[in-house]
């Protein structure tokens, strides 16, 4: 595991995926390597609960296409922690083997220390992608109104790319099917 400091509030690991996923080759046709063909950046904000996994079935299901890559991105409060590194490691590589088997994308995962909202805005800062995917904790509005709500700072803060709040499943499986 290395550790990459850019600044005080915002350090992050890249997480290796191992050969389980197959690399996807270059396109053969010379039609097909334009411009237009290029894939878009999708970042998935993700976590160990349900609703982070709803998100991730919706997205895959619903947004992604061929040429696509999906950024994994994960906040952590620190990276010194070894069994959530390690927790976390398992998680990304069971959700990209799950994306190129039903999507077949390209999975890019990264792990990154800080306040959850702030370093989710911070990577789609850097990352410039089509759209921002994340869940909801699953707690009520009197809750999420007292404490705050990652989702709610995400879709106020995140100027870079639309934030797509996944409804939880407790909202019913419907939407992604």
């Amino acid at each position: 595991m290395e550790t990459v400091m850019e600044d005080e509030e915002y350090n992050w690991s890249e997480v290796k995926l191992h050969s389980l996923i197959p690399v996807v080759p270059e396109p053969e046709l010379d039609r097909e390597t334009g411009e237009r063909r290029r894939g878009r950046d999708i970042m998935i904000a993700i976590d160990h609960g349900p609703n982070s996994k709803h998100a991730f079935d919706w997205a895959v299901t619903h947004l992604c296409r061929l040429a696509d890559t999906l950024h994994l991105v994960h906040a952590v409060s620190s990276l010194k922690n070894e069994i959530v590194y390690e927790a976390t490691q398992g998680l990304i590589e069971k959700l990209a083997v799950e994306a190129f088997s039903v999507a077949m994308v390209k999975t890019v995962a990264r792990i990154v220390e800080g306040d959850a909202g702030k370093v989710i805005c911070k990577e789609a800062e850097r990352l410039k992608p089509s759209a921002v995917v994340m869940g909801t904790r699953g707690r009520g509005i009197i809750q999420s109104v007292l404490q705050g709500s990652v989702a709610e700072y995400c879709l106020h803060n995140c100027k870079i790319a639309p934030v797509i709040i996944v409804p939880g499943k407790e909202a019913g499986e419907v939407s992604v099917i």
